[in-house]
């Protein structure tokens, strides 16, 4: 599967493996910290959005992986580089978000 998505996707820097990997993780994370599913779901599209795009990598895969342990400071520079890549467009259309919502 890794080698069809790599095909598919030569692009994208990370495997398959590892953007699931990632989502799990993510999952966690909003577990743990009580978020809704429907919240969780989003992140997920947010994410996707940002693999799409060829926006992470190995040094940025890894700060995700170390469960977001990054400075307040780090923080906002991220969040405002999110911003820009997502184009500030965070509305997401329940076709979106739906998919994920019913798998969690």
């Amino acid at each position: 599967m890794n080698e069809t998505f790599k095909d598919k996707f030569p692009h994208i820097k990370l495997t398959l493996s590892k953007i699931r990997s990632l989502k799990r993780e993510m999952q966690s994370v909003g577990e743990d910290a009580e978020l809704q599913p429907v919240t969780i779901a989003m992140a997920f599209v947010y994410f996707e959005k940002l693999v799409l795009q060829g926006r992470l990598n190995k040094h940025n895969r890894k700060m995700l992986e170390e469960c977001f342990r990054v400075h307040r400071r780090e923080l906002i520079q991220f969040e405002f580089t999110t911003l820009v890549a997502l184009q500030m467009a965070l509305y997401l259309p329940d076709s979106m978000v739906l998919p994920h919502y019913r798998r969690l």
